[in-house]
C-alpha cells in the first residue's frame, strides 16, 4: 500500500482513508445515521448527521443509510420520524433509497435471538426488574448468576416463543444474554436483549408484543445493512465490547467496525432529548421548534442557514475527548454566513417619532439605497421619504454623554442614504416623557453627503412613519443563563432558565419593502442584528421577526468586562 497522506485529516477520516487505500471492505464505504424517532434532532445530532452524510459524499463510493432505530414504541412517534427526516434534508443531505427502519429486521432479529438461544448464549431470565437490580452487582462487586441461567435449551425456546405469542405480561420474562456475570463491564454482565411490550408499533402495529433492545438491534442492523463504519459517540465506547460479542458469536459475514467520537457539549444548553422533552411537556418553552431550542427545527424557525450548521460543524471538529464548545462559535458561524448572504434593511424597534419641521408635509420621496454594502450584484432598492420619520429612541439622548456621537439638542447627524438633520426641540408629555423631536434638514445633502463638505460622526437608520410597516419582533436570547445548566446534580437544570430568553416588541416600525418577505427569509437591520420572517406566526399586514443573532458577540463583551 503506498503512503497516503493524512496530515489535515481528523482520526476517523484517517482510519477511513487508510482503510480504503488498504482495499479494507471490498473497498467499500458504508456508514449510517440512526436516530430514535422519539423527540426532534438537536444541534448535537447535527455533528453525526454532517460526520456520517459528510463522509459517504467525500468518497464516489461512500453511500450513508438513514436507519431509524424504532424498537421502542412507548415512546416513539410518526410525526418525530417526519420532524428528522425534514432536518436531515433540510441540512442539505439525501439518504436516496437508502432509507431503513430497525422494525423492518424484527423477524431476522427474532431468529438471531433463537439461534443464540439454540447455541446456549441466550436464556429467559425471569427475575424481576427489583431483583435484577440486585443480581447486577456494583462497580467494585460482581453479579451473581440469575437462579434461571441454566435452564435447558428447550425450555428457553418455549418460553421464549410464549413470549413472542403474548402469554406472559410485561416484565415478567426477558431474554439475556448469556456472557460473563463477573465482567468489569457492566454491558457484558448477562445484558437483556428481548423485553415484553404490549404496545402497538406505529410501523408494525400489533404484529409484535416483544421488541429487541438497542444494543442487540444496532450491532444486527448493522452486519445486516453491510455498514463498514459504525459512527458513535463516546459513551457507546463500554458497549463496543457487546456490540462485537454479539457479531462474533453469531459468526455474521460482516463485522462493522465501531468508532467512537466526542459528543457535542454546547455553553448554556443541554443536549439530551429527554431533557428538552420536559422542557416541551412543561409548557417553559413554546414546542420543539420554539427558536430558543437549539433543535435543528428551532435553530431553522430562528433563522440559522444549513451551510452555517455544516460550517459549525467543520469547524469544531472531531475528537477522542469530550470538551465544551461555547456558544459563540455557532453565533459567529450563522454571522458569518448572514453577513454574505443577507440584504440589509431598516427597522426602528424602539420608534421615536422625528418631525422635520421644514421639509414641506405633502412632500415625498423616493431614496435609492444599496441592499448589500460590500456586493453590488445584490443590486438597490427605493425607500420613501417624507415630513415625519421613526429613528430609534437609543439613537437619542438629551443630556448626552461622552463617546455619544448619535442625535442630541443642537446636534446633527446623518440619516442612513438621506439627509442630514439637526435637533431643534425636544417634545414631552405631561409625565416629562419624551414623545417627538423637531429636526431641520439641510437639503443639500442628499443621499447623505454635504456638498461643503462637512463631516459628522453619527450615522442613523430611520424608517418614514408615514410608509412604515407596523410589526413584532421577537428578540432571542440564551435559553440557560449558566455555562453547564447541569453541573449541579442537586439542582434542577430548570432552575437555570434564563428568564430574558424572549423578549417580545411590538409596534415596531420596519422599512415597507419588508411586506414582501416570505416565511425564513435573512435580513441584516441595519445597526440592529440579522433577522428571519417566522415561519408560523404573524400575517403579512402584521409580520413577525425574530432575532437570528446580534451584531456583535454581546455576550463575549459581557465576560470581558
Amino acid at each position: 500500500m503506498s503512503e497516503i497522506d493524512t496530515s489535515n485529516l481528523d482520526f476517523i477520516r484517517t482510519i477511513v482513508a487508510k482503510d480504503l487505500a488498504a482495499g479494507k471492505n471490498d473497498g467499500r464505504l458504508v456508514t449510517r445515521f440512526p436516530p430514535e424517532p422519539n423527540g426532534y434532532l438537536h444541534i448535537g445530532h447535527a455533528k453525526s448527521i454532517c460526520l456520517n452524510f459528510g463522509l459517504a459524499q467525500e468518497y464516489d463510493q461512500g453511500v450513508c443509510h438513514m436507519r431509524f432505530d424504532d424498537t421502542n414504541p412507548e415512546k416513539e412517534e410518526v410525526e418525530y420520524t417526519e420532524a428528522i427526516m425534514t432536518d436531515v434534508k433540510w441540512l442539505g443531505f439525501d439518504w436516496g433509497d437508502n432509507l431503513f427502519y430497525a422494525s423492518d429486521y424484527f423477524d431476522q432479529l427474532y431468529d438471531h435471538a433463537v439461534q443464540l438461544i439454540k447455541m446456549g448464549k441466550a436464556y429467559v431470565c425471569s427475575l424481576s426488574a427489583e431483583e435484577m437490580r440486585a443480581y447486577r452487582g456494583t462497580m467494585k462487586e460482581p453479579g451473581k448468576n440469575s437462579p434461571f441461567r441454566d435452564r435447558g435449551v428447550e425450555e428457553n425456546l418455549t418460553l421464549f416463543e410464549g413470549m413472542k405469542n403474548g402469554e406472559f405480561s410485561d416484565g415478567e420474562h426477558l431474554l439475556r444474554a448469556k456472557i460473563d456475570m463477573a465482567s468489569p463491564n457492566f454491558n457484558m454482565r448477562d445484558p437483556a436483549i428481548y423485553r415484553i411490550r404490549k404496545v402497538s408499533h406505529h410501523r408494525t402495529g400489533d404484529t409484535w408484543c416483544i421488541y429487541p433492545m438497542y444494543d442487540f438491534t444496532h450491532c444486527l442492523s448493522d452486519a445486516m445493512e453491510k455498514i463498514t463504519h459504525s459512527l458513535c459517540t463516546l459513551e457507546f465506547a463500554d458497549h463496543r465490547p457487546l456490540y462485537d460479542w454479539v457479531l462474533d458469536t453469531l459468526q455474521t459475514p460482516c463485522h462493522p467496525q465501531q468508532i467512537e467520537f466526542a459528543r457535542l457539549n454546547l455553553n448554556f444548553t443541554v443536549m439530551s432529548k429527554r431533557k428538552l422533552m420536559q422542557l416541551v411537556n412543561g409548557g417553559l418553552v413554546n414546542g420543539w421548534d420554539d427558536p430558543r431550542m437549539l433543535t435543528i427545527s428551532g435553530l431553522r424557525r430562528r433563522g440559522y442557514t444549513p451551510a452555517s450548521i455544516r460550517n459549525f460543524c467543520t469547524e469544531i471538529g472531531l475528537a477522542k475527548r469530550e470538551s465544551r464548545i461555547d456558544m459563540g462559535v455557532l453565533e459567529n458561524a450563522i454571522r458569518h454566513d448572514l453577513n454574505d448572504i443577507a440584504p440589509r434593511r431598516q427597522g426602528v424597534l424602539n420608534p421615536l417619532k422625528v418631525v422635520i419641521t421644514n421639509y414641506p408635509e405633502e412632500m415625498e420621496e423616493e431614496l435609492e439605497i444599496a441592499n448589500h454594502p460590500k456586493n453590488p450584484d445584490m443590486g438597490t432598492r427605493m425607500i420613501p421619504f417624507s415630513q415625519e420619520i421613526y429613528i430609534d429612541r437609543d439613537d437619542f439622548m438629551e443630556e448626552p454623554v461622552k463617546k455619544f456621537f448619535r442625535l442630541a439638542p443642537g446636534r446633527e447627524v446623518r440619516l442612513r442614504a438621506a439627509y442630514f438633520i439637526t435637533c431643534n426641540e425636544v417634545i414631552k408629555d405631561a409625565q416629562g416623557e419624551i414623545v417627538e423631536l423637531h429636526c431641520s434638514y439641510d437639503p443639500a445633502s442628499r443621499g447623505g453627503s454635504s456638498p461643503d463638505g462637512r463631516k459628522v460622526k453619527g450615522t442613523l437608520h430611520w424608517v418614514s412613519a408615514r410608509h412604515a410597516l407596523d410589526a413584532e419582533v421577537r428578540l432571542y436570547d440564551r435559553l440557560f443563563n449558566k455555562e453547564n445548566p447541569e453541573d449541579d446534580p442537586d439542582v434542577d437544570f430548570k432552575e437555570n432558565l434564563n428568564s430574558d430568553s424572549l423578549k417580545i416588541l411590538t409596534n415596531c416600525k420596519l422599512e415597507p419593502s419588508l411586506v414582501e418577505a416570505t416565511p425564513g427569509d435573512h435580513f441584516q437591520f441595519e445597526r440592529v442584528g440579522f433577522f428571519c420572517l417566522d415561519s408560523k406566526e404573524g400575517t403579512p399586514a402584521n409580520p413577525v421577526f425574530n432575532r437570528t443573532v446580534t451584531l456583535r458577540d454581546t455576550w463575549a463583551k459581557l465576560a470581558r468586562k
